[in-house]
């Protein structure tokens, strides 16, 4: 059995993981929502259809320039980042 062998870039924990481009800029975006050690929370977009064919995720900034709409389909652009509310 090979529990806890996963080590490098295979690992469960590695950023490779849950981290992604901006299509536009080509920015490093956080899909858990805010990287360690920082102190701002990434949001990022992406289209529900192009996401998993062409990589179609976008940071604020870009998500706003094309209207929150897909550039490459023209649907509606989603929040993918988790939403964090204090109660």
């Amino acid at each position: 059995m090979t529990v806890g062998l996963n080590k490098g870039t295979s690992g469960l924990g590695h950023i490779g993981w849950v981290s992604v481009r901006c299509r536009i800029c080509g920015t490093y975006l956080d899909l858990t929502g805010q990287p360690p050690g920082a102190r701002r929370i990434d949001i990022v977009y992406a289209c529900p259809k192009c996401a998993n064919d062409y990589g179609a995720f976008f940071c604020r900034a870009d998500a706003r320039r094309v209207k929150y709409t897909c550039p490459f389909c023209g649907s509606r652009l989603v929040v993918v980042s988790p939403v964090f509310s204090e109660a």
